[in-house]
């Protein structure tokens, strides 16, 4: 017997079957992609977290963290010691009163897919308070009044949070703790509406 090659209606058949689970896969895969995308951000903001605490810590000096975002959606950040004892401020690191403490770095998971904010839609629980939904949309970026996390000596922390999203479907905070300074992760879920 002699191989033969498949006839023209099996190959429609494959196809059509490759091309349906494919539709059904592809927006699955997409959605999956795009909610690691929003955690990978988080957890590398966490870590920039850990490492101003440390620096707190290890320099025996109040230190803060500041990001900054560019027109293009590049987000950097740069650690800052407290020059003139009142704190990290955002004018004192202008007038160079609290040196850098660490070069510019760029966040590698924060730009073009995932960004500081919050998706379109209904504004979220607040995580600290879930009978609330978050107020001020317009600012993913809060530790009090300031947008600079702050850690003492001591390692504790202004308390705040880093919200970052997909702008879509996908929502994450990075939640420091100011008595501890310790950061935590949490995933909000828009369909039951709760941080997990």
């Amino acid at each position: 017997m002699t191989p033969r090659g498949f006839s023209l209606i099996e190959t429609v058949v494959v196809l059509s079957i490759a091309a349906l689970l494919l539709t059904l896969g592809v927006p699955r895969l997409l959605t999956i992609s795009r909610k690691l995308r929003v955690e990978m951000a988080a957890h590398e903001l966490m870590g920039v977290l850990r490492t101003a605490r440390s620096a707190a810590i290890r320099l025996d000096a109040n230190v803060g963290v500041k990001f900054r975002v560019e027109r293009s959606g590049r987000v950097t950040y740069a650690l800052y010691r407290d020059g003139d004892g009142d704190g990290v401020r955002t004018a004192d690191i202008e007038a160079g009163v609290d040196p850098a403490e660490s070069p510019l770095r760029e966040l590698v998971h924060l730009g073009a897919h995932v960004h500081f904010g919050f998706p379109q839609g209904p504004a979220p629980r607040d995580p600290g308070d879930p009978r609330r939904r978050l107020r001020n949309l317009d600012d993913p970026i809060r530790f009090n009044r300031s947008d600079i996390a702050s850690f003492n000596s001591l390692g504790g922390s202004t308390p705040g949070s880093l919200y970052v999203t997909d702008g879509l479907d996908h929502l994450a905070v990075v939640r420091l703790f100011g008595r501890t300074g310790k950061a935590k992760v949490l995933l909000y879920d828009r369909q039951r509406e709760i941080w997990e």
